[in-house]
């Protein structure tokens, strides 16, 4: 192995639903809706505008589990190195970039990348501090969690916890402020301009995962093996399915269902089991089962094999 020559790889991108701040996989229905559109976004918003990918050398796939690879096979990437291929993850989950610098390039025309992100992001967390403010504690938590995701990971420092973003939304009630943040002059904001600016850089990056962790790791890592389409996931029972591109976008005319399409197992064979974990929620076609702890329930044999296997549940003798 020692005389062999390192030829190439391919560039692989792995989105995993429990890398996802304020998400559980205890609500798995609602992690595999984030975590689609978060892929979607990989490559409609950064893959293919940024980078210039072309869709004739991408595979996507159904991880089999929580989450989506993205397999790129253009032979003119293969030789990148691992420190090469970190550049790529960094530019993806904007570390270094300053929102303040971009505010003014954003509301040009031609505004693209980044610049063009901070400009959907105003108007976006224009919308999320109104849902707060309005009492939608859900995306509070969501958002408290991916804000401070990102300065962590970063080292910022700063306002990052729920009681300051709420002020936020309370000031952002004033319509002579509104429209003038949404115009681009943050320093209406005061000493929450910078926190409002962070929010801009959590709400327009993906999660590829924390510093070390599987996702990033995966990306960076020229000699990683992958789950090959086809086989079934130990940790789920449901199949690794490759399908096209275009159903990978969940607002289109005929989105990916992994919860349907990745059966692999009987839907006839029927199994009792009792549930062993509080507040799960997990969809298989069309039936949706929302058990508590201690119930006894009858399904087909692929969903009970994915509750066995997530270790919710156990076979009822």
């Amino acid at each position: 192995m020692a005389d062999k020559d390192w030829l190439g790889a391919d560039l692989i991108f792995d989105l995993d639903g429990d890398h996802l701040p304020g998400v559980t996989d205890k609500d798995f229905p609602a992690m595999i809706d984030v975590i689609q559109e978060q892929a979607w976004s990989l490559w409609n918003d950064f893959l293919e505008p940024d980078f210039g990918f072309k869709q004739e050398y991408l595979q996507v796939t159904f991880s089999g589990h929580r989450g989506f690879h993205l397999h790129y096979r253009d032979p003119k990437y293969f030789h990148l190195d691992s420190e090469s291929r970190r550049e790529l993850v960094s530019h993806i989950r904007g570390e270094g970039v300053e929102v303040s610098d971009l505010l003014n390039r954003s509301a040009m025309p031609n505004a693209s990348g980044w610049a063009k992100r901070v400009a959907k992001g105003v108007t976006s967390v224009v919308d999320d501090l109104d849902r707060i403010y309005n009492g939608d504690n859900k995306l509070l938590n969501t958002i408290t969690a991916g804000l401070q995701e990102m300065m962590d990971r970063e080292g910022v420092k700063g306002l990052r916890g729920k009681s300051s973003i709420e002020k936020l939304s309370e000031l952002m009630q004033s319509d002579n402020r509104r429209n003038r943040v949404l115009s681009g002059r943050l320093a209406v904001l005061n000493n929450y301009a910078v926190l409002f600016q962070n929010l801009i850089k959590a709400d327009s990056s993906v999660v590829l995962g924390n510093a070390g962790e599987t996702d990033e790791v995966v990306t960076i890592d020229t000699r990683r093996q992958i789950r090959w389409p086809g086989s079934l996931h130990g940790k789920s029972g449901l199949r690794v399915t490759e399908f096209p591109l275009s159903r990978l976008d969940p607002d289109g005319t005929n989105p990916f269902d992994c919860l349907s399409e990745g059966i692999a197992l009987s839907r006839q064979n029927k199994v009792t089991v009792e549930v062993i974990v509080d507040d799960s929620v997990v969809r298989f076609d069309d039936k949706l089962y929302e058990p508590s702890l201690g119930d006894v329930i009858e399904l087909h044999e692929a969903g009970a094999t994915f509750l066995v296997l997530k270790g919710w549940a156990r076979i009822k003798t």
